[in-house]
């Protein structure tokens, strides 16, 4: 930061952190075999959709590079606060992860990454309970967020999940910033 950004106060934005999407497949892994949580081979993106052309072929070529057959593994869509989430789905979680991670890097090349927000990724365990583990890229850092019905959490299954996952996942200490994502495309 220079003297007149320090003068102003004008701060330059936080550079978003790609890689932490990686540690995924170990923290599967950890669920499955510690609480029965399998995954449900959706994970989704949400970013601020940024006005113009260059964005929108940016969009066009992430969506036809991850949906390369008839079957349709790429969704986008916008949700009723004006943020655009991309849903992809593979059946392994390496795959998924590496997808997740094609979405982000082509964001940041062509200069968009100031506006991912977070990644989640979806499990579900016999009972049918869901849980996500939500990636925020401005942190670098992940948190369990486990939706219990009608705007509700269970909140215990989100502590049990952080202390799970301590050793695989940078996990987000502030739990002010466990933002609840109802309605995410994915869940």
């Amino acid at each position: 930061m220079g003297f007149w950004d320090a003068l102003t106060g004008r701060t330059k934005p936080v550079a978003p952190k790609m890689d932490g999407l990686f540690s995924l497949p170990s923290a599967a892994l950890t669920l499955q075999a510690s609480a029965n949580f399998t995954m449900t081979g959706r994970g989704a993106i949400c970013f601020r959709a940024a006005e113009g052309p260059a964005f929108e072929q940016t969009l066009r070529d992430t969506v036809a590079l991850l949906d390369n057959d008839d079957d349709p593994d790429v969704e986008v869509s916008r949700d009723e606060y004006g943020f655009t989430w991309l849903l992809a789905r593979q059946d392994d979680m390496g795959a998924l992860a590496t997808d997740l991670h094609a979405v982000t890097t082509s964001l940041e090349v062509q200069g968009f990454s100031h506006t991912v927000l977070c990644t989640l990724v979806s499990f579900t365990d016999p009972s049918a309970r869901a849980l996500a583990l939500v990636y925020l890229y401005k942190q670098g850092t992940f948190y369990p967020f486990a939706p219990a019905g009608q705007q509700r959490r269970d909140n215990l299954l989100e502590i049990q999940a952080r202390d799970l996952l301590s050793t695989d996942l940078a996990i987000e200490k502030d739990t002010s910033r466990w933002m609840a994502l109802w309605g995410a495309p994915g869940l």
